[in-house]
């Protein structure tokens, strides 16, 4: 069983298996330190923690007799600074965060911020570069649930010449001032955040989930926010009750997060898991995500960004995860006016999910809204309703229902028609399907580019235990139940090696696909 290392850290490595099998073996198998056992697992992708600084270690995968070692040697780091040493008590109650942001601003580079066990109180942090932020075992980073005690980021500011801005903070694609967050880094480089402990949003004992859509003082915070950030690796944390968004690099390129558990209450409004928000280069491994709304969402901002700021999501890598409940295992969009394109989602469990592979945008996103180039393969979606679904008319914004968003009409392309060029998925088992296979929805003035889907088995639940419900959120569009394929403004839509039982019809419904390869479709 041979693996990779996939980063090494200071304290810890991160290390994936090189194996086809979806996030996780058949059974568990052994790492070894040194020769001694360090723990047992079946996930794909696992990290060892509780090393030294700057040494030499073996790491070795045992399974069925078989051993493969391999060497590495940790990072450097100049100094540890334990928070209890600057006065932090980690009782849950005292306010601590005058004590923890004491010692990160007076941490040396390559120098490490501690924080033993315990449960410490907080208003948000600032991170900078060249540091190590470590939560250890049972250490709770808890957030302030009093939003008058969160300090605001102001959205824009214009510079002293007027001839740029400032941004600061983001609310669902604009440049809105917003509170920062409970974990908050901007314009930091080589910025490490490693666990295995906790940051608590606290949001389930606040009221930042009451009114959520009102702006009140300033919009909500996410639990960790990189604005701007370049080299930062997240490993082996958990992040929890987040007040809006969880995880939010936003402008940032470099970035990895590794091991991540991401959990929020199911009916918490717009807590996405991950988002990130026009970054170059993310890569996201063996992180298992469980929320109240998308799993993942893969942004680039609304037409204002676009147009002043402009920069395209791309690189994406998402790999031996899983992504439980939530309204979409991991979309592109909505809020993607930059574009979006070199999208790869491999060897994931999406379970329960309301959608697996989304793909949301509309009238209004901007020529530059070019979503192109995604491709989903080698994944198993359980219970999944809605596995794939592509909505050009997604009812979004104030202005979502108006007859300019909604109207199926031709429009006239002009700047602001988006674009969806290539969406692939291969090599995809789903189980457990409710309302329908694939939905897809062009705009008549702009269809959709490609679909293609290669080697996919998908399977319904018995009628009376599949709920009906609407595949695309848009105006005057009809639940479905046991629905198979509906395509509707495509250029191509391939389908090859595609098998579906127990749907109630058996042929697709297709409006307005220009080209059609249905080869080896079977209903079963």
């Amino acid at each position: 069983m041979d693996f990779n290392i996939v980063e090494v850290f200071n304290r810890s490595v991160t290390i994936e298996l090189v194996s086809d099998d979806v996030f996780k073996q058949e059974k568990c198998f052994e790492v070894l330190v040194n020769g001694e056992k360090e723990l047992e697992t079946d996930r794909n992708v696992f990290s060892v923690t509780g090393l030294l600084p700057d040494t030499d270690y073996k790491l070795a995968v045992r399974a069925d007799g078989e051993v493969v070692e391999k060497n590495f040697t940790t990072g450097h780091e100049s100094v540890l600074l334990n928070v209890t040493k600057f006065g932090a008590k980690g009782d849950g109650k005292t306010l601590d965060t005058a004590a923890i942001q004491a010692a990160i601003c007076s941490c040396p580079k390559d120098g490490t911020v501690y924080l033993p066990k315990g449960v410490y109180f907080s208003t948000p942090l600032f991170l900078k570069s060249n540091m190590t932020l470590w939560l250890d075992e049972e250490a709770v980073l808890l957030g302030d649930t009093q939003r008058e005690n969160y300090p605001i980021l102001p959205g824009m500011t214009l510079s002293t010449d007027e001839k740029d801005e400032y941004n600061l903070s983001s609310w669902e694609g604009n440049p809105l001032t917003s509170f920062a967050s409970l974990v908050t880094a901007i314009d930091a480089e080589n910025l490490d955040i490693i666990g295995p402990g906790t940051l608590d949003g606290n949001a389930s004992n606040s009221d930042w989930w009451v009114n959520p859509k009102i702006k009140r003082i300033a919009w909500r915070p996410n639990t960790l926010y990189l604005c701007r950030c370049k080299n930062v690796r997240v490993q082996n944390i958990t992040v929890k009750n987040s007040p809006a968004w969880t995880v939010h690099p936003y402008y940032c390129e470099d970035i990895s997060f590794l091991n991540l558990f991401i959990n929020n209450p199911s009916d918490s409004p717009n807590t996405d898991g991950l988002d990130p928000e026009s970054c170059k280069n993310t890569l996201v491994l063996g992180t298992v995500i469980s929320v109240g709304d998308d799993c993942m969402a893969i942004k680039s901002g609304k037409y204002y960004m676009s147009l002043e700021h402009h920069k395209v999501t791309e690189n994406c890598i998402i790999r031996n995860c899983k992504f439980e409940r939530g309204h979409g295992s991991v979309t592109v969009g909505s809020e993607a006016a930059g574009g979006v394109k070199n999208v790869r989602v491999s060897q994931c469990i999406f379970e329960g999910t309301d959608r697996g592979l989304r793909i949301k945008t509309r009238r209004g996103r901007g020529e530059r809204s070019v979503l192109d180039d995604i491709i989903f393969e080698n994944i198993n979606m359980n219970g999944v309703h809605m596995p794939f679904t592509v909505n050009m008319f997604y009812f979004c914004d104030p202005d979502g229902h108006s007859d300019y968003v909604q109207n199926q009409a031709p429009a006239p392309v002009d700047e602001m028609t988006p674009v969806i060029g290539s969406i692939i998925g291969r090599n995809i088992n789903c189980e457990g399907v409710s309302a329908c296979v694939l939905c897809a929805v062009g705009l008549p003035e702009r269809p959709i580019g490609e679909l293609r889907f290669e080697n996919i088995s998908a399977s319904f639940l018995p009628e009376n235990e599949r709920t009906p419900d609407r595949p695309v959120m848009m105006d005057n569009f009809d639940e479905m139940s046991g629905r198979s394929i509906y395509a509707k403004n495509v250029k191509s839509l391939i389908l090859k090696n595609m098998s579906i039982s127990g749907s109630v019809d058996k042929e697709p419904e297709l409006i307005g696909v220009e080209s059609s390869d249905l080869e080896d479709l079977k209903y079963m």
